[in-house]
């Protein structure tokens, strides 16, 4: 079930020069969003934005009713976006998409590696692993330190490293060179650019851990109508934004060489 509602914003929080927080409050009561899951967002006020723009649920409370949207800004839309503050209005069809499994065993070992803005919907994905015991470890990258926009507020739900390339922060290097990289785990997630996921499944496989991978093609409908996100996969053609964004990269061999 989805929805198409006007949330409100009740806060913003800058990070660095690329990345902002909004936290949206449901009017009434919000429906349950699963981690990995993501929203289409109206952007209004920009002439050279037809389509709404989907983003990551970075955090969900059904309690709170609020949503948090970690956004970077790369167009005219997530610059338009970055305009608005406390009190606006932002409409939302919401929730898309299938999200991470969550069938893990009490006691399971898991790991979560993001890479930069693709951080994001792990950070709902620990604090419900946490919320049901497990302590995941969860490795983030970068090419530099300011490239990853939350870090230590995942501290709270696990083991929390830090791989940059330029060595500004934690273990110097890609994440799949970090050593903690190379313990054993029941289950990896991970959501980044696809060569860092590509290199994660690839262990991942080799190791014969079960991974799930967050593919971030464009989308632009969400809801499978346009078919522009459509992935190749060993199960043939598949729309990230509806049979995704999350799979099990044991369906992506052939696409990623696994």
């Amino acid at each position: 079930m989805k929805q198409v509602t006007d949330f409100t914003i009740v806060a913003r929080e800058q990070l660095g020069n690329q990345y902002f927080m909004l936290t949206l409050r449901h009017p009434s009561a919000m429906l349950n969003v699963v981690p990995g899951q993501f929203v289409e967002v109206l952007v209004e006020g920009c002439r050279e934005v037809m389509l709404r723009r989907p983003i990551s649920v970075h955090d969900a409370d059904e309690r709170t009713a609020e949503l948090k949207l970690l956004i970077q800004i790369v167009g005219n839309g997530t610059r338009r976006l970055a305009q608005l503050g406390v009190g606006d209005k932002l409409n939302l069809v919401y929730p898309l998409g299938n999200g991470f499994g969550l069938d893990v065993e009490a006691g399971a070992k898991v790991l979560l590696v993001g890479g930069g803005a693709g951080s994001a919907p792990l950070y709902h994905l620990a604090r419900v692993l946490a919320s049901r015991g497990l302590e995941p470890t969860i490795l983030l990258g970068g090419r530099s330190a300011d490239l990853i926009p939350v870090k230590e507020p995942f501290a709270q739900f696990g083991r929390l490293l830090i791989a940059t390339d330029d060595g500004s922060l934690g273990h110097r290097g890609l994440v799949t060179e970090h050593p903690a990289f190379a313990e054993p785990y029941d289950r990896i997630y991970t959501c980044g650019p696809t060569p860092m996921m590509r290199a994660v499944a690839q262990s991942a496989a080799q190791r014969g851990i079960d991974c799930q991978v967050s593919l971030e093609n464009m989308m632009a409908c969400g809801v499978g109508a346009c078919l522009c996100c459509v992935a190749g996969t060993d199960e043939g053609n598949l729309r990230v934004c509806k049979e995704g964004p999350v799979f099990n990269a044991k369906i992506l061999k052939k696409l990623w060489n696994l």
